[in-house]
């Protein structure tokens, strides 16, 4: 919905920091998941550290007006998680074998 409203907003803002928080929230949490590789880091945790250091330095570069970098930082952070997605619901993963793929 933020991508495509209009920018600058109260409305974006209040969207973009609640889109922070919550994947701030699963790329953080996501440490405490290690049954990929039996109670070692996986490749997940990577991009996770990818994602938060995106979160931050996209609220960094907003404040000094570095709109399209900010537009960059946020459109990958979705793209991840679209990408995230789609690699749980692969045959063989917990999510599609709990959903019955």
């Amino acid at each position: 919905m933020n991508l495509f409203s209009k920018k600058g907003t109260s409305k974006h803002k209040i969207i973009g920091w609640f889109w922070i928080t919550f994947m701030g929230y699963v790329s953080i949490s996501s440490f405490w998941i290690k049954e990929l590789k039996e109670g070692q880091y996986s490749w997940i945790h990577p991009l996770s550290i990818i994602t938060i250091l995106s979160l931050i330095f996209s609220t960094i570069v907003i404040k000094f007006r570095y709109i399209k970098i900010h537009s960059f930082l946020m459109i990958g952070t979705y793209i991840g998680l679209c990408i995230a997605g789609i690699f749980t619901l692969l045959p063989g993963r917990f999510i599609s074998n709990y959903l019955g793929f």
